[in-house]
């Protein structure tokens, strides 16, 4: 799979990628069926695509639709030829993650955020607060990966949230939380 040159983009390890999956699969109660039906009729959006290699995993996983979300037009070209090396069906938004969250009207079961790590804590907190509530299904769960070196992100109230950690990388995972309500 190309990837972008430069060292803008830092590809999630193949190690991270098969270990989120498998937890999507168990997350999705689907662990047990063929890899390429694990997210059968799940949205999913890649948000700071890079090479949109996580993208392509979430289709190669039966999601659709897949969205990938980058605001370098170089990322998004490679993700394309990806795409159509792959025969994966992915559709890439070639703009900043703030506008395409500012502007979807589509809602996603699973949103994946992979920023640089030199991305302020703040400014990936603010993007996790519009996405869940813009573009996060009443029962989706958003996935970030950050430095081990980074803070926890904050999720916003009602969610609760668990982590794994791989190294230098942190995966953190938030789904709204199902408590039932007490009637009075």
């Amino acid at each position: 799979m190309a990837t972008p040159s430069g060292r803008l983009t830092r590809p999630t390890t193949d190690r991270v990628r098969e270990a989120v999956f498998s937890a999507l699969a168990a997350w999705n109660a689907t662990a047990d069926e063929a890899p390429e039906d694990q997210l059968a009729g799940q949205a999913f959006c890649d948000l700071f695509a890079g090479s949109g290699a996580v993208a392509l995993e979430a289709a190669s996983r039966g999601a659709s639709p897949v969205v990938a979300v980058d605001r370098d037009r170089a990322a998004c070209t490679v993700m394309k030829e990806n795409s159509r090396a792959t025969r994966l069906a992915i559709e890439v938004a070639p703009q900043p993650v703030s506008a395409f969250l500012g502007e979807t009207r589509q809602t996603f079961d699973i949103v994946w955020f992979d920023p640089p790590y030199d991305v302020d804590d703040e400014v990936v907190d603010s993007l996790i607060s519009s996405a869940t509530h813009s573009a996060l299904a009443d029962d989706g769960v958003v996935v970030v990966e950050r430095s081990r070196r980074s803070r926890a992100p904050r999720f916003p109230e009602g969610f609760e949230s668990w982590d794994s950690r791989y190294g230098e990388t942190v995966v953190y995972y938030a789904q709204r939380n199902r408590e039932p309500v007490e009637q009075q």
